[in-house]
């Protein structure tokens, strides 16, 4: 039987297509169902100019279109073309065919008219808010022809629904039976509303009042699932029409895509050794540094512990703690390495932007690095001496940055959310701070959120100086934590575990 995901974006090799977490998320489980051979389809948008790429002009900023890979253009085959209708139009959709060992990718591009050929021409990146719900009534509606056409409903035995922008769907086919929703977020962002008149034109469906996605497919389905533990008791908050129709699979990587091949190697086999550890970051570090200096000529490594911030750019991800340290300790004897971009509508992560650049240009121990992409996050995570991971307590869902670390023996110092409660074991194999909140509490309006913040800050800045102090004066005791992270992750992580989990759940092991 077939296995369906629909997502709004997928991370795959040599791609564009995605944004940030969910799209590397994707691609991870992706690869791993070819592995295990599934017959698994992931249904989704082809981004023909990708998120956006950061550069400077002088002192000024400039966001523009990515441009997409040729090498994944020619890895792509053609489908049969699909029509639809969207706003009273005929639209033409060609499906493209990613394929890897048993699991396929379709990604659908509009192809006119050319009102609707903007719409899958920027993952996340729309006009207006209209043009962003039309989207994923295009999706939800190319989706259901292809299946129809491609796989047959009668051949699925499950779809994932990968967060409510995709569950549209339910409006189109009966399948409350086989279908899943799977909340990635908490966060507002990923529970849209689409306006009444709009469900009525599209699908012939009457609603007196916007309807929240999220809720609609929680009413509809029968199973709810979550991506931590911690989010089976955040959710219900948000959400109390959830309560009972929960179920946790906490998120995992493809370790043959972010663990190095030599330490991948010597894991399998159970092989692993802490000198072995230390001569694999010895070889990633020479690549570390010649692309540091890359980034920024004037870059002096040398012996120094190298601490790295990487992730997208937005407030409940708190990118101001690692700012706010580097200018009251710009003495400290470390080199920091920021990489991420804010979303071009987000202000709060211009003013981050700014801030990290603007050290970056004042400091020789500053490296802000705005092109951030696969291929930086496999060098940065296996080559880095220490991964900060601060999200404010009840927002992150689950997170896989701070897993792509441990595995290569970077250990992590990290606030107490998301998935990092589930593998990190303070002073054993990384390091905690912070409130572990077992409330949502709103960070944009609640006063309560600036008063942790500052007290999290201060724990978070001793804490930072006391491992860097540990690394120069007690290096065995830093090492046998790297090496605690890098041997027992591995096997909590493994994105396979996580898919039999959701797939064979009477035998998740």
């Amino acid at each position: 039987m077939v296995i369906v995901s629909i997502t709004p974006e997928i991370a795959l090799d040599k791609s564009i297509n995605y944004a940030g977490g969910l799209g590397v998320l994707e691609g991870d489980k992706f690869y791993a169902a070819g592995d295990m051979g599934l017959d698994y389809v992931v249904l989704t948008l082809y981004y023909r100019r990708g998120y956006t790429r950061i550069s400077f002009r002088g002192d000024s900023l400039v966001l523009e279109p990515e441009e997409q890979n040729p090498e994944f253009i020619k890895s792509l085959k053609p489908g049969r073309e699909i029509t639809i209708y969207l706003n009273n139009n005929q639209v033409y959709i060609r499906p493209w065919i990613y394929e890897y060992k048993t699991a396929r990718a379709v990604l659908f591009e509009a192809v006119c008219p050319e009102q609707a050929r903007k719409l899958t021409d920027r993952v996340y990146i729309e006009d207006s808010e209209y043009e962003k719900n039309l989207k994923y009534v295009l999706l939800a509606k190319a989706s259901v022809e292809y299946i129809k056409s491609e796989i047959g409903l009668e051949n699925i035995s499950l779809i994932d629904l990968e967060e409510s922008y995709t569950s549209l769907i339910l409006y189109l086919l009966n399948i409350s039976n086989k279908a899943r929703i799977i909340i990635h977020t908490p966060g507002p962002w990923g529970h849209p509303f689409f306006p009444s008149d709009l469900i009525e034109r599209e699908f012939g469906v009457k609603t007196q009042n916007p309807v929240n996605m999220t809720l609609e497919s929680i009413r509809r389905l029968k199973e709810v699932i979550v991506v931590s533990q911690k989010q089976r008791e955040i959710i219900p908050i948000i959400f109390p029409e959830a309560t009972g129709k929960i179920k946790a699979i906490t998120n995992g990587i493809y370790l043959e895509r972010w663990m190095d091949p030599r330490l991948y190697s010597a894991w399998r086999n159970n092989e692993l050794s802490l000198e072995l550890l230390k001569n694999t970051r010895r070889v990633s570090r020479r690549e570390l540094e010649s692309y540091l200096k890359s980034v920024k000529k004037d870059l002096v490594l040398g012996e120094k512990i190298v601490v790295a911030w990487a992730r997208r750019l937005s407030r409940y991800k708190r990118p101001y703690f690692i700012a706010r340290f580097i200018q009251e300790n710009p003495d400290v004897d470390a080199v920091f390495v920021i990489a991420g971009k804010p979303h071009p509508k987000d202000p709060d992560g211009y003013k981050y932007l700014e801030w990290i650049r603007d050290l970056s240009l004042k400091l020789r121990n500053v490296v802000y690095i705005p092109s951030y992409d696969l291929e930086t996050a496999r060098l940065l995570v296996k080559s880095t001496d220490l991964w900060l991971f601060t999200p404010f307590s009840g927002w992150e869902a689950c997170g896989t940055s701070y897993m792509k670390a441990m595995v290569n023996g970077v250990p992590v110092l990290s606030s107490r959310d998301g998935g990092v409660l589930e593998i990190i074991n303070h002073g054993v194999n990384g390091w905690l701070f912070g409130e572990n909140l077992r409330d949502f509490i709103n960070i944009y309006e609640d006063p309560r959120a600036s008063a942790i913040d500052e007290r999290e800050y201060r724990e978070f800045s001793s804490l930072l100086k006391h491992v860097i102090e540990t690394y120069y004066h007690d290096p065995d005791k830093y090492w046998e934590i790297a090496f605690n992270a890098c041997k027992a992750t591995p096997g909590v992580v493994d994105i396979k575990k996580v898919l039999k989990e959701y797939y064979f759940p009477a035998h998740p092991t």
